[in-house]
């Protein structure tokens, strides 16, 4: 099973795509998952400019380079979230409005009906992205949680993401949650009940992303054997977390990455503590067959470097599942 190895534009979005694509072909990667900011791929520019699309695939060419995925986690955040200050650093203008929260999350939903749309102009099949939550706020129960506020949540985020699921429909494109602290489902659990309040909408799925759920003690192979068929895409990322106790815990004591007091950290892949071996296995199990994304975040790392040694590393990791049982043949054949 030959996957392509592809790297997530959205931590290199200070660089022009023209010279991201240059350096991540002699990295040896086979292509780019572009994000929707920067200069990297534009949602409108594609559904205004009926060249713009086709430009963007040519400049990935000219380089050795495909693409099978968008990804516009900074909207997506917004359609369902709890709208303040923060938002308007992530929003592009047309989006953030004038920061009313109402209209910030009508607008948010319009532009993700919107990048269906300009993926299948650029003829990719997913949209890798976030989702925000209602409900994230009720994280730890203290003062104690109605269960019907977490409900609600629920419904509220279906409510929301509903009609923009359908236009993803409409356009034979799929969305995949980066299942993630902060959004509607981080975990096994909560991504059951994300997937029950759509009614299993099939445009729905998640986008496979082991160090989020590593750090936080999830059973990362486990999610693969339970959502295997709603993998819709996976990012290859690292984390390490201590054995050890330690100043900031799991909650990361309003520290920021890199910090030496941290319980965890994301880390160069094949650095941190993500058993990507039992990942690969579990993956060929389920016929995954889609890109092998590297989202490369590692604060004590120089990031060039640490992307090319990436890239070395997954492909190194990769290989094809058997098609036979590797004792056949001392069966008896009479």
């Amino acid at each position: 099973m030959s996957r392509p190895v592809t790297l997530f534009t959205g931590q290199w979005a200070d660089l022009p795509l023209a010279t991201l694509a240059e350096k991540a072909a002699a990295w040896g990667y086979d292509g780019l998952e572009l994000a929707c900011w920067g200069d990297h791929f534009d949602v409108q520019a594609a559904l205004a400019d009926e060249f713009y699309c086709e430009e963007r695939r040519e400049l990935l060419a000219g380089h050795g380079l495909g693409v099978w995925a968008i990804s516009n986690h900074l909207v997506g955040q917004a359609v369902c979230d709890r709208i303040d200050e923060r938002h308007r650093g992530i929003l592009p203008p047309r989006v953030w409005g004038d920061g009313d929260p109402a209209g910030v999350r009508r607008r948010a939903a319009r532009e993700m009906r919107d990048t269906a749309r300009a993926a299948a102009r650029l003829g990719v099949g997913v949209v890798n992205g976030f989702t925000g939550s209602p409900i994230w706020h009720l994280l730890y129960s203290f003062p104690p949680v109605p269960p019907a506020w977490i409900d609600e949540g629920f419904a509220e985020f279906a409510a929301a993401w509903s009609p923009v699921l359908d236009v993803f429909a409409e356009e034979d494109v799929r969305f995949a949650l980066e299942v993630h602290p902060t959004e509607i489902a981080f975990d096994l659990v909560t991504a059951g009940r994300a997937l029950e309040a759509l009614n299993g909408h099939p445009a729905f799925g998640f986008n496979y992303d082991p160090s989020h759920l590593a750090y936080q003690g999830v059973d990362y192979v486990d999610f693969i054997r339970r959502f295997g068929e709603r993998i819709f895409h996976v990012h290859m990322k690292d984390v390490w977390w201590s054995g050890m106790p330690s100043e900031a815990g799991v909650f990361g004591g309003h520290t920021d990455f890199g910090d030496a007091r941290r319980f965890w950290d994301f880390r160069s892949l094949g650095r941190g503590r993500v058993n990507f071996e039992e990942v690969i296995r579990a993956l060929n199990r389920t016929g995954y067959e889609g890109p092998l994304s590297v989202e490369w975040e590692d604060a004590g790392m120089e990031r060039e470097h640490g992307a090319a040694e990436a890239c070395t590393f997954v492909r190194r990791l990769g290989f094809p599942p058997s098609d036979t049982a590797f004792d056949a043949a001392f069966q008896r054949r009479d």
